[in-house]
């Protein structure tokens, strides 16, 4: 089995050579490490090609999007990991994750902020177009350590077979960065192909190291993409869930000082959503246990804000 690491990257040196130091103990290795540069100013393309990696110049910040199917275009292995240049591995993440048998994979990503809290599991989405990384800031316990079956993995350090690309496509560079993996992990479900979460496989995250997570710049192009995903995807009678979803979401925004951030990005996900082709619509039941999912574990470990005023004003599809 040959495996290629498509890493996208824009500044970040540090942390982009503890991820490389990462890969080059795999007990499993990657048989090509591709870094795909984005305009880096900090010196971060010639510390890849130090470490052995091949760097693909994009000459300008072409958004996560557009350097993970640069990456996939250049790669000729059977498996794909997908990486994000803030990551650090564990030895045996790569041989763990490729064993499990599944089109894509996941593993139980930590925050290396607070390592006993976690990053990431896989990702849930709602009604209201809002998804959750689950897991996100919790203590690790039971919950998370079980493997299971999974629709959409966030791409922080996922695992995909080559042959899925064919199928499905690459990622829509229309979203540039942020939901993109969701849009992804939807039009995968829309073909019946799902991926696999394994707990074993643990990594670390040092999360938004590029902008910061309530970086005007983040929130518009997530507002954005939220309106992109609902155009896309979304069952036509979710109205309600819709703009209880996104209105609170801006009232998140505006708690961070990012409100007219958001405002922007709202508006350009509803003048330009006109203008994508629509995907067949996925059944509402998928929507529905997504949500399910959402709700069951927000109650097991303690309802966000969020959540707990979207599901009141929702009513919950647990029911």
């Amino acid at each position: 089995m040959t495996l290629t690491a498509i890493v996208p990257v824009w500044n970040g040196k540090e942390l982009l050579g503890r991820l490389l130091a990462s890969l080059q103990r795999q007990t499993l290795p990657a048989s090509e490490v591709l870094v795909v540069d984005n305009g880096s100013t900090d010196g971060a393309p010639g510390l890849a090609r130090d470490h052995g990696a091949r760097v693909i110049e994009m000459g300008r910040n072409a958004g996560f999007a557009a350097a993970v199917n640069r990456g996939i275009r250049e790669s000729k292995a059977e498996v794909i990991a997908i990486l994000n240049s803030d990551v650090e591995l564990a030895p045996d993440y790569f041989a763990t994750l490729t064993t499990a048998g599944a089109p894509f994979a996941t593993g139980k990503i930590f925050s290396a902020a607070a390592r006993d809290r976690l990053d990431s599991t896989f990702d849930a989405i709602s009604r209201g177009g809002a998804a959750w990384r689950v897991g996100e800031g919790r203590l690790d316990g039971p919950l998370f350590c079980a493997r299971r079956e999974i629709a959409l993995a966030p791409w922080t350090a996922l695992v995909i077979r080559a042959d899925v690309f064919a199928k499905v496509g690459l990622l829509n560079e229309t979203f540039e960065s942020y939901l993109e993996d969701v849009d992804f992990g939807l039009r995968c479900a829309a073909q019946g192909i799902t991926g696999s979460y394994v707990p074993d496989a643990v990594a670390w995250h040092h999360g938004s190291a590029t902008l910061g997570r309530w970086h005007p710049d983040t929130v518009r192009r997530i507002a954005r993409n939220q309106c992109y995903l609902v155009a896309l995807h979304y069952p036509r009678r979710f109205t309600w869930p819709i703009l209880v979803g996104q209105g609170l979401w801006g009232l998140v925004a505006v708690r961070h000082g990012a409100g007219m951030a958001w405002f922007r990005g709202k508006w350009d996900g509803l003048l330009n959503s006109a203008r994508l082709q629509r995907q067949s619509a996925l059944p509402e039941s998928l929507f529905r246990d997504q949500e399910r999912a959402i709700h069951t574990i927000q109650k097991s470990t303690g309802f966000d804000w969020y959540w707990r005023l979207y599901f009141l004003l929702t009513g919950t599809a647990a029911k």
